[in-house]
């Protein structure tokens, strides 16, 4: 995944995983009810700030808040760009 992207600071870039399209059980969502993805791969990362060194890495898959990050499209593919501090978990 080779991305024209470089985050500054503690920022990384993340790629959000597809939204679920049918439940454990087989039952199909509707595009209306479906979620927004929780979870999502790093694309890229910044250099982190000088008392800080980034904790995650291109390739890891992360979960963070619903609302966290800002949405952005580039190359017709969706990505998020946050701050290190909101993502909550490296799975």
């Amino acid at each position: 995944m080779s991305v024209n992207i470089k985050p500054l600071s503690d920022r990384v870039l993340v790629e959000p995983a597809q939204a679920e399209t049918t439940t454990a059980s087989g039952i199909i969502i509707p595009d209306t009810a479906k979620e927004k993805p929780q979870r999502g791969t790093v694309v890229a990362v910044g250099n982190g700030k000088k008392d800080h060194t980034m904790t995650v890495k291109i390739g890891d898959t992360v979960l963070y808040g619903k609302y966290a990050g800002t949405e952005l499209k580039l190359d017709g593919k969706d990505y998020l760009i946050m701050r290190e501090d909101d993502i909550l978990a490296i799975v």
